[in-house]
């Protein structure tokens, strides 16, 4: 499976080779030197697995976001964004290179695709009844149904 960091702003795409890359500012420490004060020495690491990376933030000062939202933990999909401080990457998980092409309203297509996806206007959706959660249903979710990734779920190859 090859998994790719492509930069948001010019630079090759950083290939992840080891199924543990530690990213930070540390060049002593880290696979992947970014070299920015607002970057911390150990920032965060990545665990590839068949078909999946796993992020944990390191207790960096300035966090890390997965598309937009300040993470500690989790796995990455195709197409995530994944930024630390002002650095931004688009995930690639796939057999090949990303070869992407851009329309001319500036949207990523990947190459080969020609027919065009219909697109669906909001109003024209049925109402579901779904409503936000409120702070009390959002906890008793969080202690249910739903449980956030620890130490031991993140399996490494021998």
């Amino acid at each position: 499976m090859l998994a790719q960091l492509i930069p948001e702003s010019a630079g090759p795409p950083v290939t992840l080779n080891r199924p543990i890359t530690v990213i930070g500012r540390s060049s002593k420490c880290c696979d992947l030197v970014i070299d920015q004060t607002s970057i911390s020495k150990m920032h965060c690491i990545l665990v590839k697995t068949d078909g999946l990376i796993y992020m944990r933030d390191l207790g960096s000062t300035n966090g890390t976001r997965v598309n937009g939202q300040r993470v500690i933990r989790g796995a990455l999909l195709p197409g995530d964004q994944l930024s630390f401080a002002g650095v931004t990457f688009r995930v690639h998980l796939g057999p090949d290179r990303p070869q992407t092409s851009k329309t001319p309203d500036g949207v990523n297509v990947p190459e080969g695709v020609t027919e065009e996806v219909p697109v669906i206007a909001d109003d024209s959706l049925p109402e579901i009844g779904l409503k936000p959660l409120g702070q009390k249903e959002r906890d008793s979710t969080a202690r249910g149904k739903r449980r956030d990734l620890d130490d031991s779920d993140i399996l490494l190859p021998d």
